[in-house]
């Protein structure tokens, strides 16, 4: 059908198929099916084709939005997927965990009247659809320009800057202190909504347009950023993130059973420790779980525990249900899977066992106060309202700090009293000369889109510099 004939068909938002709840709390199969292809082009054909389509300006990585939706609606799926690639190298994963109700969708114009397109799901279809039929391809990619660039961390920013810097001819090399390249999208997000096996094809996909990537290399210890530049190395790039975890310095901390996000869902998510003994991760297991926060991490936890967990999980959160920043999307998988919240409620301490062991938390209810300086209004303690919940596993999701490991090493590279390094936020620039950054090292906990963001503008300042030596 002529797109012309279908410009602002009045057709709801097709709904993407999903596991039932009961069967999906059961396992770590990915809960969303995804579009079917009729289903797809049904959807493409709510896009109007904007004259000035706002959508691109909400894209952190500017993706031509209508016109990839244009190729689905016409059925044209694999070159959909190659048009979305020109400015994003990781579409199947962005089509999963990129919040498109505060960036594309948000400022689509067919959501004025009604429900936007899900242009997040056409996305993921498009790519979804490229990798199931064998059907990717590698780009051309230029003659070498003598010039190479390293970086590290083999996070959302790093390989966006590492695509990026190739395309333009370039030799990178990227250096992950992991095992596994990937970053956040291997040790943080749930195999149930980002199957680890499309993000190591994204990562193949990289390396076979040239990107060179080293694992279990840490930068700061086996080399720092001065050899690099020593060592043949015109360029690089710090994407190593923000994986230093935040506590809440109440008694109790160092309990048995007491996780940091970070470290539970890696285990998880990285060391497999749902399969265990299979992987020999361990991991406990518990009986009655609680989650300290609010966010897309404490989400991803307690979704997480529910898999792993016979009885209950909670999420405790400080301020009321309104505040909640985690998406709207995960908060109602939650709740379809058993997930229980207790609202404007603060731990105090946690309790344990002569051996050593958590058995409970020391909780007190909050009321909002006035707003604080992020706008939002600050918990007050309510005096005599203390209770215990039970819980022999607890998580503390409160976000995390930068990874200190380049800053301490790199004494020339500026960072705020938070330990991120500062930039210029046009170019990605450093106050080291010849070294860029961006991600959660500069941001903090941030989105996987904005840490490519970041990235694409940090691989065209690289390569402004790497070709003029002008800095």
């Amino acid at each position: 059908m002529d797109p012309k004939e279908t410009k602002g068909k009045k057709t709801p938002r097709q709904h993407m198929p999903e596991q039932d709840p009961k069967e999906r709390v059961r396992n770590f199969y990915e809960v969303p099916y995804g579009y079917s292809p009729e289903q797809a082009v049904e959807e493409a054909q709510r896009c109007i084709q904007c004259k000035k389509p706002l959508c691109v300006g909400g894209c952190p990585v500017n993706i031509d939005i209508p016109w990839f939706i244009r190729l689905v609606s016409e059925g044209k799926f694999v070159e959909a997927a190659r048009k979305i690639k020109e400015t994003n190298g990781l579409p199947a994963v962005c089509g999963r965990v990129c919040p498109q109700e505060d960036q594309c969708e948000k400022v689509c114009i067919v959501g004025k009247k009604g429900e936007p397109v899900s242009i997040g799901r056409l996305e993921r279809f498009a790519a979804d659809f490229e990798r199931e039929h064998g059907e990717i391809a590698v780009p051309e990619i230029p003659r070498w320009t003598g010039k190479k660039a390293a970086v590290v961390g083999a996070g959302p920013a790093g390989l966006t800057v590492a695509g990026d810097l190739v395309k333009k001819g370039h030799r990178v090399t990227v250096f992950e202190a992991l095992h596994t390249a990937g970053g956040v999208l291997m040790y943080g997000i749930p195999e149930f909504r980002l199957p680890k096996k499309i993000v190591q094809s994204e990562v193949e996909y990289l390396k076979r347009m040239g990107v060179e990537i080293v694992v279990n290399a840490v930068v700061g210890k086996l080399e720092t950023i001065d050899e690099l530049l020593s060592n043949g190395y015109d360029a690089v790039f710090v994407g190593s993130g923000a994986g230093l975890p935040n506590f809440m310095n109440i008694p109790g901390e160092n309990l048995a059973g007491v996780y940091s996000a970070n470290e539970y869902l890696t285990r998880v998510n990285l060391m497999k420790a749902y399969q265990f003994p299979e992987f020999d991760t361990p991991v406990i297991r518990g009986r009655k779980i609680v989650v300290f926060g609010g966010g897309n991490t404490a989400m991803d936890s307690a979704r997480t525990a529910l898999r792993l967990c016979p009885e209950e999980v909670s999420i405790v959160y400080r301020r009321s249900r309104e505040e909640l920043p985690a998406r709207v999307e995960e908060i109602h998988h939650g709740e379809e899977e058993g997930l229980k919240f207790q609202f404007l409620t603060a731990p105090k301490r946690f309790i344990g066992d002569k051996d050593g062991r958590l058995t409970g938390v020391e909780c007190v209810k909050m009321e909002l106060g006035e707003p604080d300086e992020s706008g939002r209004r600050r918990p007050v303690e309510v005096k005599g309202s203390e209770f215990t919940m039970q819980a022999d596993v607890a998580i503390v999701a409160i976000g995390n700090g930068a990874n200190p490991l380049i800053p301490q090493t790199t004494p020339d590279i500026k960072v705020n009293k938070w330990g991120n390094i500062t930039i210029n936020p046009d170019t990605g620039r450093t106050s080291k000369k010849g070294v860029f950054s961006g991600g959660d090292i500069v941001r903090g906990g941030a989105t996987v889109i904005l840490a490519m963001g970041d990235g694409r503008r940090a691989a065209n300042s690289m390569h402004e510099y790497m070709t003029t030596g002008v800095w």
